[in-house]
């Protein structure tokens, strides 16, 4: 929350220090800049939780991938699979959609080809976990594209309110004018303060979001190729650990791998010539 205190220490801020302050602006701009103040102190508060809490939704997902690609695929079928992950895990729900799929296929009183229906079955649940993944990103956006604006606003009106009152009081000089002005021109500052954590918080969940739903997409395609096949196609992953171990456990050298010639041993010594007497 370094945004919103920010903004909340500069306005409490004593006033004997600074003759113009943001609480000078404030005061100076009235109702209208309080009202603009608030909201942007509202829009920093809801950005900095948006951001905090999606953070902790994706990297749950993430910790999730991991646990998956581990041991995942080694168990024997989906369902036990499926129990080894967390209740409400985005990837058990996916497994767990993919086998209702499996089982009302049957129910279906038209024939529906069982792959096409599957894959839709699949890219509605993948396309719910993304949708979760998305919320509350508009309203980063809207920060990122308003409160630059609204901050705008406030100075304007605090340069308006300050104008008229250098009018009436009918002193023109730069002294009288800078301080006022100037004064105004905060909240134009305190827009940006809001704008840019909020555009750079966007970009960068945007990003990772993309990331999950790339590994979303994979582990889809994988679950769709192990029901239409009944379980004998599985990702590379789920074999690769065994494939290799058998492999470095009954490779031969390559010297071992070649016949043995004659008048030399397995291992390339020569042999020892044999008289026979």
């Amino acid at each position: 929350m370094a945004a919103p205190t920010l903004i909340l220490a500069a306005a409490a801020a004593p006033a004997g220090e600074n003759p113009y302050g943001l609480l000078q602006a404030l005061n100076e701009g009235g109702l209208i800049s309080w009202a603009t103040f608030i909201i942007l102190v509202g829009m920093s508060v809801f950005s900095f939780y948006i951001l905090f809490t999606k953070l902790l939704q994706q990297q749950k997902i993430m910790s999730q991938a991991n646990k998956v690609r581990a041991s995942f695929w080694n168990s024997p079928n989906l369902r036990e699979a499926a129990s080894k992950l967390e209740t409400r895990s985005a990837y058990r729900a996916i497994v767990e959609d993919a086998l209702i799929a499996q089982d009302q296929h049957s129910k279906l009183t038209d024939p529906v080809d069982q792959h096409d229906w599957m894959a839709n079955s699949l890219a509605r649940s993948q396309g719910s976990i993304g949708n979760r993944l998305g919320e509350g990103l508009a309203f980063l956006a809207t920060v990122g594209s308003t409160a630059p604006f609204i901050g705008l606003f406030g100075t304007v009106v605090g340069i308006y309110r300050a104008l008229i009152k250098i009018g009436a009081a009918g002193d023109t000089s730069i002294s009288t004018v800078a301080g006022p002005v100037g004064e105004a021109l905060i909240m134009t500052a305190l827009g940006l303060v809001v704008a840019v954590p909020a555009v750079l918080a966007y970009n960068w969940l945007i990003r990772r979001n993309k990331s999950i739903s790339e590994d979303l997409a994979a582990f889809t395609n994988d679950v769709h190729g192990y029901l239409m096949s009944n379980g004998a196609v599985k990702p590379a992953m789920a074999t690769a650990g065994k494939t290799t171990a058998t492999k470095t456990a009954a490779a031969p050298t390559q010297r071992g791998s070649e016949p043995v010639r004659p008048g030399l041993t397995p291992t390339g010594a020569q042999a020892n010539p044999t008289t026979t007497r």
